[in-house]
Order: C-alpha cells, then structure tokens, then sequence
C-alpha cells in the first residue's frame, strides 16, 4: 500500500509527523503493513517482518491499523474520482485507474484532469497524490512511479519507446524478483534487452505471461478499465505468536476468527457457497481443506462447525501451526451478471492512473 496508511496516521496524529512510522504490530512475528518515507531511508519497507524493521530502525514508531479510517478515506477519494469519471478501476485502498478519454467536465487534457484531483485531495482530505498518464495501463501504472511522493508523470506514445528500452526489467509489471532472476540468467537487464527476445523464447521461458512481457516491451497493453470487479471471496486470517498443535488450542482461535468473518461478510454484504480452511505450519508448507454448501449463509455457530470439521480431516499434530485463515467463496450466480456488461470498450485515447501516496 506504499504510505497510504502511515500517511492517514501521520495526518490525524501531529505527534507522529516527520518521524519513522510503521503500520502494523510490532510483535515478533508482525508484519509492516505501510512504512512512512521517514522510515524508507532506513530500509524499511511494506511486507517487511516488525523485528528485522526494527533492527534497522530501533526508533521506528509503529501504529496498529485503523482499516475503517482507511477504508473511509479511499471512498472519499473517489467521492472525488466520480467528479469526472465513472470509469475506475480500484486497484487497492489507494490506488485505481481512471479512463478520462472522454470525462464529465470536457477537459481536453489528461493532466489537467490529474491536477484538478490532485488539488481536491489536498484540500478536502489533507493528502497528496501521485500520477501516472499515459495511453495504456503499463504505462500508466510506471508512470505514477515516477515522481513520487506528491507527482505526476506523462508517458505519450511517441516517447514510449526510448521510455520502456531504458527501463530495468525490474520495473515491469507482474516481473518479481524470481521472474528478474530468471531473465537475467538470459541476459535480460532492461526493456531494451526484453524487446529483442523473440516471442518463441520468452513464451518457452514463461508461457503466457512471456507474450504479455513481449507486448509491454513494445508498449502494447489493450486491456480496459473495467469499473467493476466482481468479489469472489471473503476471508480473515491470523499468524499466531507462538506455534500450536493442541486441537483445543486450534478451535479457540477459530471462534475468534470467526467473529472477525461474519464482521467482513457483514460489511461486504458477500455470501458463498465454499468455505475454506487456510493451515501454515511452522515449515511455511501450506494446507487447505474445502467444502460446498447449497446454503450461502454463515452465522458465527456455522463458520466454527465446518471450520472444525475441516480441521479433523488430516493431522497435524507433528507440525506445528503458524497461521490459519478462514474464507468464504463460491459467491451465488445471480451476483455475476454484471460481469459482461461492466467493462469498458478499448479507446486510443490517454488513461489515466492515480496512485495515492505520503502526504498530510
């Protein structure tokens, strides 16, 4: 989430302005969920474990999560959004891309659009925001990158080329640090270098994600913002602070999630059909068990029931647990038939991407 969270924090609470911030549980075995520029330096970052954050940084403040004030704030940002399109696409809590080819206002420009937003966040929600524009979602999502915190960034065609040859290969989307690895065995450094791979080997070395490499390459990416995402699943899981094995010790933590789950179904008003339990043992090998139901509804006694039930359904007694999850999927039908008739239609015209980062 880049500093989205730290940056709420840092805006509600003065005492915590210009100083290292970490979101998350400070615990052994926590998790930095968002990391404050001031931390950055330090080399903290996102997904970090609390303990090696607080090694490099041993003053780091951190802050438990308020999901709700986020969550609130998200949809005040596109409160904003709607101001001059309906078509975004939420990426995350911070993040979305936005189709202003043609927008309600008539502006002309994407980056007078980009300016416009950017200045309503500011004054209406004490925040600031970066951009990314360019006339495709891999350009757009790069560009927003770019000049980060509080910037914009314009990517047209004609120096897409010249943009994407100098670009690490790090840098593209969906290339994690295996896939880079992987590449730079092949002697695959930069765009450029990605470019001039042929399709045959870069489809070999990567199946279909090497066609999708090979278009990005040349700047080609025709997929559409699509304003609506159908939600396939909701869930809730835990890493405990200490392994267990004891099948009391187990049930106990699954009636505290439970609770946690019918709050998140609640919210998102979902329903499914599948219920999942989620194992990770103390190996980090992972574990589900799943089941299917005609009935969609999940009152806390029912979550507890199956989830147990799942439970007994393999040993594990030998291998300690370090974190168990609970979800529930498999939505009803009817809550798809809007699939086909959300998406927006390819356009040549500039697209838009807003990707929310430090600011108070």
């Amino acid at each position: 989430m880049d500093a989205f969270f730290a940056s709420v924090e840092q805006r509600d609470n003065p005492a915590l302005r210009g100083i290292p911030v970490a979101i998350g549980s400070p615990e052994a075995r926590g998790v930095v969920a968002t990391a404050s520029y001031e931390a950055r330096p330090y080399g903290v970052r996102s997904a970090m474990s609390s303990k090696r954050a607080l090694a490099l940084c041993p003053h780091l403040v951190f802050v438990r999560p308020r999901f709700d004030v986020y969550k609130q704030v998200s949809a005040q940002m596109h409160e904003i959004f709607h101001e001059y399109t309906d078509l975004i696409e939420p990426i995350s809590l911070d993040e979305a891309f936005l189709d202003v080819t043609v927008n309600k206002p008539g502006i002309d420009l994407a980056v007078t659009v980009a300016l416009e937003i950017k200045q309503k966040i500011r004054d209406r929600l004490a925040l600031t925001a970066s951009a990314g524009i360019s006339y495709n979602k891999f350009l757009a999502k790069i560009a927003s990158d770019v000049r980060k915190p509080d910037g914009i960034c314009t990517i047209h065609p004609s120096q897409a080329p010249d943009f994407i040859a100098a670009l690490p290969i790090e840098r593209f989307w969906g290339v994690g640090p295996a896939t880079a690895k992987k590449m730079h065995s092949m002697g695959i450094h930069t765009g450029l270098d990605l470019r001039n791979t042929p399709l045959e080997i870069l489809t070999q070395s990567f199946g279909k994600s090497g066609t999708v490499y090979y278009n990005f390459a040349r700047g080609l990416d025709n997929r559409p913002v699509t304003p609506s995402r159908i939600r396939k699943s909701v869930g809730c899981e835990s890493t405990l602070a200490n392994d267990v094995t004891g099948r009391q010790e187990i049930i106990e933590i699954i009636e505290e999630l439970s609770f946690d789950l019918v709050r998140r179904l609640e919210r998102a008003g979902f329903s499914g059909h599948t219920f999942t339990l989620k194992i990770k043992h103390h190996d980090f090998s992972q574990h589900t068990r799943s089941a299917s139901y005609a009935d969609t509804s999940w009152p806390r006694s029912r979550i507890v029931d199956t989830a147990t039930a799942l439970l007994d359904q393999y040993s594990y007694s030998r291998n300690p647990i370090r974190l168990i999850g609970l979800t529930i999927s498999n939505p009803p039908a009817a809550s798809q038939d809007c699939t086909d008739t959300c998406s927006h239609p390819d356009s040549d015209g500039l697209q838009l991407l807003i990707d929310f980062e430090s600011g108070y």
